[in-house]
């Protein structure tokens, strides 16, 4: 008889295993209460993301550090974790009210409390996603600390290297010249197996007024803080706060955003009104509604998109404040979050535009009582799209009585990775799926490919990947998924949880009609199969500007025409 052949496992078979342990492990650790990074735990997370390699960590797997990757984590992470030993993971416990100064990372909206010289509480309000997303770049964090102390440790672990001596006499001198400032990027280029180019390029993106030597403070604390753990044996700890453990998946924070904003439509008259939802950021609607015509007079000739781009740059407050106070006048109620999701909130109501006001018309004679509110959510994170949307769509509940919301539409716009294409080019999903299950959400998309064809940017229609988490994406995943039968055309963090809440509350709960319209249209901020074009390459830039609007403006049409 034949020997049965044993069939290797694939490289994308592999990724999924390790993705699968990653979750695994932080869900174990998150019942746990806590772990060392250098320990058991510690080690399965870190072997787990260096056989997984994802794209946005780029050489995570190299003796050499990382660089790219260090900035797309430092974004992410509070300004000074790198120095603290004890990272704690809270839910909303009342530091605010605290002496204690929020640090909010600049690419994710989190309160962070640096409690004293050791410590960073770091507060979770949008549930289990955000844990995903913060302990995967702590790893990535954790894995680069020890790069440096493998390369500076020598003579068996009692003595150190001559650069790191030098560097960290830099760092903890109270004077500093350009001169000695290029000295020890030398130093540093050495210790981290990188060109003298490559550091100083990483050197001006991460420097500020107030820390010119960010980078090199960063590199030293990773270094020093796994040297004392090789040395000393004082070991880095993660913990998760009792509250944090019992509150995680009660809702409590979407159910005290979705109460206050029933609430406000019950004050202001509009619940039985035609409610239209959009999730999208916090201008690109207002922008498309009363923009054009507001800046009549800065912009006579100018065709939409050269506003658009003018009114995305920070140097142009002042055309921002002019349209917020135009739409402030005609009928826009903003709400700034206070329940904790970090999810802002715009009311427009219609009934409320001036003459002449708005770049978009209803049809004529219509009557007060049928014109549309639209409201507008900032974007949800990974799982909280389902908290948030959940609750919003049940009924309000006051007095005895049940207040239904009268839902037309709910309109998805989102950043999402693409897998054929490029930065900008556009998704328009016609199924989700859910990554590391079978899980499939069909759905009738009232946005077509033919709706955005003509203008000049690549147009995508099949189905789309919810990830568990951006920081996990590795090309062999992404390329089965793209290629097998699954026709997966890009993928993104939410919809599988809207599509989720949306179904319940329309075919299950039955608190908004069966025949709810859907919208959800995508455009690309990266490509994680092309070398250098994954988030960790940087921005969109103005490249965003176009499909926003251009997909802001496809939903409003059918809103205004519905």
């Amino acid at each position: 008889m034949m020997a049965t052949e044993v069939k290797q496992t694939t490289r994308a078979q592999e990724s999924t295993n390790a993705i699968e342990r990653l979750y695994i492990t932080m869900r174990h650790l998150l019942n746990r209460g806590f772990y060392k990074p250098s320990g058991v735990s510690g080690n399965a997370l870190r072997s787990a993301l260096l056989l997984l390699r994802p794209e946005i960590y780029g050489t995570i797997a190299e003796d050499k550090a990382e660089l790219n990757g260090l900035i797309y984590v430092l974004e992410r992470l509070p300004e000074g974790i790198e120095e603290c030993r004890f990272i704690n993971l809270t839910s909303d416990e009342g530091f605010s009210k605290s002496h204690l100064k929020a640090i909010v990372p600049p690419k994710r909206r989190r309160n962070c409390y640096r409690i004293d010289d050791e410590q960073m509480n770091i507060e979770i309000t949008r549930g289990r996603s955000d844990i995903y997303d913060i302990l995967t770049h702590l790893t990535f964090l954790f894995i680069e600390s020890g790069k440096i102390c493998k390369r500076v440790l020598v003579d068996g672990g009692s003595a150190t290297i001559r650069d790191w001596d030098k560097l960290t006499e830099f760092v903890l001198s109270e004077e500093k010249n350009d001169d000695e400032r290029e000295v020890a990027l030398i130093h540093a280029a050495n210790i981290l197996g990188r060109t003298f180019d490559e550091v100083g390029d990483i050197q001006n993106k991460l420097k500020t007024p107030e820390d010119p030597d960010r980078f090199l403070n960063v590199i030293y604390w990773l270094g020093k803080l796994a040297l004392e753990e090789e040395t000393t044996g004082n070991k880095r700890t993660i913990t998760f706060s009792p509250l944090l453990r019992e509150r995680l998946g009660h809702h409590l924070h979407g159910e005290k955003w979705a109460q206050t904003i029933k609430q406000t439509l019950k004050e202001k008259g509009l619940l039985e009104r035609p409610l239209h939802i959009i999730s999208a950021n916090m201008h690109s609607v207002m922008n498309s509604l009363f923009a054009k015509k507001a800046l009549a007079k800065e912009f006579p000739e100018s065709n939409s998109l050269k506003i658009y781009e003018a009114l995305s740059s920070e140097k142009n407050k002042k055309l921002n404040e002019k349209v917020k106070s135009v739409a402030g006048k005609n009928g826009m109620i903003f709400m700034d979050d206070k329940s904790g999701t970090n999810i802002d909130i715009q009311i427009f109501d219609t009934a409320k535009f001036g003459k002449d006001t708005c770049c978009y018309e209803l049809p004529e004679n219509m009557p007060q009582e049928q014109k549309p509110v639209i409201f507008v959510m900032d974007y949800a994170f990974g799982e909280q799209a389902y908290e948030t949307i959940d609750e919003l769509l049940k009924p309000l509940e006051e007095d005895g009585e049940k207040y239904f919301l009268t839902v037309d539409s709910l309109s998805i716009m989102g950043k999402a990775g693409i897998l054929e294409g490029g930065k900008g080019d556009l998704m328009i999903p016609s199924a989700h799926i859910f990554e590391g299950t079978a899980d499939n959400y069909p759905f009738n998309n009232e946005l077509s490919a033919s709706d955005f064809e003509g203008n000049g940017l690549k147009v995508l229609e099949g189905t789309m990947v919810t990830v568990l988490g951006t920081s996990l994406q590795n090309k062999d995943v992404l390329k089965f998924f793209h290629e097998s039968t699954w026709n997966v055309i890009g993928l993104e963090m939410e919809g599988v949880h809207y599509q989720k809440a949306i179904q319940s509350a329309s075919r299950i709960r039955k608190s908004i009609k069966k025949d709810v319209k859907v919208r959800y249209a995508y455009y690309a901020s990266d490509n994680p199969l092309e070398t250098g074009s994954t988030l960790a390459s940087g921005g969109l830039g103005t490249t965003g500007v176009k499909p926003t609007y251009l997909i802001t403006d496809r939903i409003l049409k059918q809103i205004f025409n519905s």
